[in-house]
Protein backbone atom coordinates (compact mmCIF):
# COMPACT_ATOMS: atom_id res chain seq x y z
CA UNK A 1 0.00 0.00 0.00
CA UNK A 2 1.54 2.92 -1.22
CA UNK A 3 1.38 6.61 1.71
CA UNK A 4 -1.39 8.22 0.37
CA UNK A 5 -3.39 5.02 0.49
CA UNK A 6 -2.26 4.31 3.55
CA UNK A 7 -3.28 8.06 4.37
CA UNK A 8 -6.85 7.64 2.99
CA UNK A 9 -7.28 4.31 4.94
CA UNK A 10 -5.72 5.91 8.34
CA UNK A 11 -6.58 9.09 9.13
CA UNK A 12 -9.74 10.01 6.44
CA UNK A 13 -11.81 6.70 6.37
CA UNK A 14 -12.19 6.52 10.32
CA UNK A 15 -14.35 9.76 10.10
CA UNK A 16 -16.34 8.48 7.11
CA UNK A 17 -14.32 11.05 4.98
CA UNK A 18 -12.87 10.59 1.58
CA UNK A 19 -9.38 12.00 0.20
CA UNK A 20 -10.04 13.42 -3.23
CA UNK A 21 -6.54 14.35 -3.75
CA UNK A 22 -2.89 14.93 -1.95
CA UNK A 23 0.38 16.00 -2.36
CA UNK A 24 3.70 15.78 -0.55
CA UNK A 25 5.38 18.85 0.05
CA UNK A 26 8.15 20.62 1.79
CA UNK A 27 8.71 24.02 3.05
CA UNK A 28 10.24 26.48 1.21
CA UNK A 29 11.15 28.31 4.05
CA UNK A 30 12.21 27.40 6.84
CA UNK A 31 9.37 27.90 9.75
CA UNK A 32 10.82 30.29 12.47
CA UNK A 33 11.18 27.97 15.72
CA UNK A 34 10.56 29.70 19.42
CA UNK A 35 13.71 29.80 21.25
CA UNK A 36 12.26 28.01 24.16
CA UNK A 37 10.84 25.28 22.14
CA UNK A 38 12.76 22.38 22.63
CA UNK A 39 12.88 18.31 21.84
CA UNK A 40 11.50 17.80 18.24
CA UNK A 41 9.62 14.65 16.91
CA UNK A 42 13.24 14.08 14.55
CA UNK A 43 12.50 14.49 10.40
CA UNK A 44 9.05 13.57 8.80
CA UNK A 45 7.24 13.76 5.52
CA UNK A 46 4.33 16.38 5.20
CA UNK A 47 1.77 15.81 2.80
CA UNK A 48 -1.34 17.67 1.88
CA UNK A 49 -4.65 16.31 1.41
CA UNK A 50 -7.57 17.70 0.50
CA UNK A 51 -10.86 15.26 1.34
CA UNK A 52 -14.52 15.60 2.15
CA UNK A 53 -17.62 14.14 2.73
CA UNK A 54 -20.73 13.32 0.51
CA UNK A 55 -18.64 14.54 -2.21
CA UNK A 56 -18.92 13.03 -6.00
CA UNK A 57 -17.29 10.03 -6.36
CA UNK A 58 -15.47 7.80 -9.37
CA UNK A 59 -16.49 4.36 -8.20
CA UNK A 60 -14.29 2.26 -10.42
CA UNK A 61 -14.88 4.02 -13.20
CA UNK A 62 -18.41 3.13 -13.47
CA UNK A 63 -20.76 5.09 -11.52
CA UNK A 64 -20.90 8.37 -10.17
CA UNK A 65 -23.04 10.07 -6.96
CA UNK A 66 -24.07 13.45 -7.08
CA UNK A 67 -24.68 14.41 -3.54
CA UNK A 68 -23.68 18.00 -2.33
CA UNK A 69 -20.71 17.69 0.46
CA UNK A 70 -21.27 17.97 3.96
CA UNK A 71 -18.09 19.49 4.18
CA UNK A 72 -14.69 19.76 2.51
CA UNK A 73 -11.16 20.35 3.92
CA UNK A 74 -7.60 20.70 3.24
CA UNK A 75 -5.65 18.71 6.23
CA UNK A 76 -1.60 18.90 7.05
CA UNK A 77 -0.43 15.16 7.38
CA UNK A 78 2.64 14.45 9.18
CA UNK A 79 4.85 11.11 9.14
CA UNK A 80 7.21 10.86 11.48
CA UNK A 81 10.62 9.25 11.00
CA UNK A 82 10.81 5.35 11.94
CA UNK A 83 6.90 5.38 12.06
CA UNK A 84 4.63 3.45 10.11
CA UNK A 85 1.29 5.38 11.13
CA UNK A 86 0.54 9.49 9.89
CA UNK A 87 -0.08 12.04 12.16
CA UNK A 88 -3.06 14.75 11.28
CA UNK A 89 -1.88 17.90 11.79
CA UNK A 90 -3.53 21.35 10.69
CA UNK A 91 -6.70 21.47 9.29
CA UNK A 92 -8.52 24.00 7.53
CA UNK A 93 -11.98 24.12 5.77
CA UNK A 94 -12.39 24.52 2.56
CA UNK A 95 -13.99 27.75 2.96
CA UNK A 96 -10.97 29.26 4.57
CA UNK A 97 -8.89 28.89 1.80
CA UNK A 98 -8.56 32.39 0.35
CA UNK A 99 -5.80 31.99 -2.54
CA UNK A 100 -3.63 29.11 -4.82
CA UNK A 101 -0.75 30.36 -5.96
CA UNK A 102 1.01 28.43 -8.75
CA UNK A 103 3.94 30.95 -8.77
CA UNK A 104 4.74 30.24 -12.01
CA UNK A 105 1.88 30.05 -14.97
CA UNK A 106 4.63 29.40 -18.29
CA UNK A 107 6.21 26.17 -16.54
CA UNK A 108 5.94 23.36 -15.26
CA UNK A 109 6.61 24.22 -11.35
CA UNK A 110 7.10 22.32 -8.13
CA UNK A 111 6.06 25.65 -6.07
CA UNK A 112 3.34 27.04 -4.49
CA UNK A 113 1.32 28.80 -2.00
CA UNK A 114 -1.71 28.80 -0.25
CA UNK A 115 -3.30 31.70 1.06
CA UNK A 116 -5.82 30.71 4.32
CA UNK A 117 -8.02 33.16 6.70
CA UNK A 118 -5.41 32.85 9.10
CA UNK A 119 -2.37 30.75 7.78
CA UNK A 120 -0.04 31.23 4.84
CA UNK A 121 2.29 28.72 3.81
CA UNK A 122 5.29 28.50 0.64
CA UNK A 123 5.54 24.69 -0.15
CA UNK A 124 7.68 22.68 -2.78
CA UNK A 125 6.16 19.98 -4.40
CA UNK A 126 7.51 16.09 -4.74
CA UNK A 127 6.93 16.68 -8.47
CA UNK A 128 5.79 19.12 -10.86
CA UNK A 129 3.47 16.93 -11.59
CA UNK A 130 2.39 15.73 -8.46
CA UNK A 131 1.17 19.28 -8.13
CA UNK A 132 -0.61 19.98 -11.24
CA UNK A 133 -2.78 17.16 -10.40
CA UNK A 134 -3.65 18.06 -6.57
CA UNK A 135 -4.29 21.93 -8.06
CA UNK A 136 -6.82 19.86 -10.81
CA UNK A 137 -8.73 18.52 -7.99
CA UNK A 138 -8.06 21.43 -5.90
CA UNK A 139 -9.80 23.68 -8.66
CA UNK A 140 -12.33 21.27 -9.46
CA UNK A 141 -13.53 20.59 -5.94
CA UNK A 142 -13.99 24.82 -5.39
CA UNK A 143 -15.30 25.50 -8.88
CA UNK A 144 -18.13 23.03 -8.34
CA UNK A 145 -19.25 22.99 -3.97
CA UNK A 146 -18.16 26.47 -3.30
CA UNK A 147 -21.19 28.69 -3.49
CA UNK A 148 -18.88 31.81 -3.03
CA UNK A 149 -16.33 32.78 -1.36
CA UNK A 150 -14.27 30.85 -3.62
CA UNK A 151 -10.41 31.70 -4.02
CA UNK A 152 -8.45 32.75 -6.19
CA UNK A 153 -5.94 30.71 -8.29
CA UNK A 154 -3.07 33.06 -9.25
CA UNK A 155 0.20 32.20 -11.89
CA UNK A 156 -1.61 28.60 -12.87
CA UNK A 157 -1.04 26.90 -16.02
CA UNK A 158 -4.33 26.69 -18.34
CA UNK A 159 -4.01 23.05 -17.92
CA UNK A 160 -5.35 22.97 -14.13
CA UNK A 161 -7.92 25.58 -14.38
CA UNK A 162 -9.70 23.09 -17.35
CA UNK A 163 -8.72 21.72 -20.45
CA UNK A 164 -7.48 18.31 -20.48
CA UNK A 165 -7.31 18.11 -16.85
CA UNK A 166 -7.44 14.34 -15.35
CA UNK A 167 -11.02 15.07 -13.57
CA UNK A 168 -12.35 15.59 -17.77
CA UNK A 169 -10.81 12.75 -18.67
CA UNK A 170 -12.30 10.86 -16.17
CA UNK A 171 -15.53 12.09 -16.77
CA UNK A 172 -15.38 11.43 -20.54
CA UNK A 173 -14.54 7.51 -19.74
CA UNK A 174 -17.60 7.48 -17.49
CA UNK A 175 -19.36 9.07 -20.15
CA UNK A 176 -18.08 6.64 -22.85
CA UNK A 177 -18.66 3.84 -20.63
CA UNK A 178 -22.28 4.31 -20.20
CA UNK A 179 -23.06 5.00 -23.77
CA UNK A 180 -21.44 1.95 -25.18
CA UNK A 181 -23.08 -0.11 -21.68
CA UNK A 182 -26.14 1.61 -23.66
CA UNK A 183 -25.60 0.67 -26.98
CA UNK A 184 -25.15 -2.81 -26.32
CA UNK A 185 -28.30 -3.32 -23.91
CA UNK A 186 -30.22 -1.97 -26.65
CA UNK A 187 -28.51 -3.97 -29.17
CA UNK A 188 -28.99 -6.68 -27.17
CA UNK A 189 -32.74 -5.73 -26.96
CA UNK A 190 -32.99 -5.70 -30.74
CA UNK A 191 -31.59 -9.53 -31.08
CA UNK A 192 -33.71 -10.71 -27.97
CA UNK A 193 -36.83 -8.56 -29.82
CA UNK A 194 -36.29 -10.42 -33.02
CA UNK A 195 -35.99 -14.04 -31.49
CA UNK A 196 -39.07 -13.57 -29.27
CA UNK A 197 -40.70 -12.79 -32.91
CA UNK A 198 -38.99 -15.66 -34.53
CA UNK A 199 -40.29 -17.85 -31.58
CA UNK A 200 -43.57 -16.54 -31.98
CA UNK A 201 -43.48 -17.29 -35.90
CA UNK A 202 -42.20 -20.51 -35.11
CA UNK A 203 -44.89 -21.37 -32.50
CA UNK A 204 -47.98 -20.47 -34.67
CA UNK A 205 -46.20 -22.46 -38.25
CA UNK A 206 -46.28 -25.63 -35.68
CA UNK A 207 -49.78 -25.02 -34.21
CA UNK A 208 -50.99 -24.71 -37.59
CA UNK A 209 -49.62 -27.55 -38.94
CA UNK A 210 -50.87 -29.26 -36.14
CA UNK A 211 -54.34 -28.07 -36.56
CA UNK A 212 -54.13 -29.01 -40.29
CA UNK A 213 -52.39 -32.74 -39.43
CA UNK A 214 -55.69 -32.82 -36.72
CA UNK A 215 -57.96 -32.17 -39.82
CA UNK A 216 -56.33 -34.24 -42.55
CA UNK A 217 -56.02 -37.18 -39.70
CA UNK A 218 -60.01 -37.02 -39.17
CA UNK A 219 -60.96 -36.96 -43.13
CA UNK A 220 -58.80 -40.43 -43.49
CA UNK A 221 -60.65 -41.63 -40.31
CA UNK A 222 -63.99 -41.00 -41.98
CA UNK A 223 -62.78 -42.25 -45.13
Amino acid sequence: MNAKSAISKEIFAPHDERMLGAVQVKRRTKKKIPFLATGGQGEYLTYICLSGKCLVFFSSMCSVTNKKPAQASITKVKQFEGSTSFVRRTQWMLEQLRQVNGIDPNRDSPEFDLLFENAFDQWVASTASEKCTFFQVLHHTCQRYLTDKKPEFINCQSKIMGGNSILHSAADSVTSAVQKASQALNERGERLGRAEEKTEELKNSAQQFAETAHKVRFWQDKA
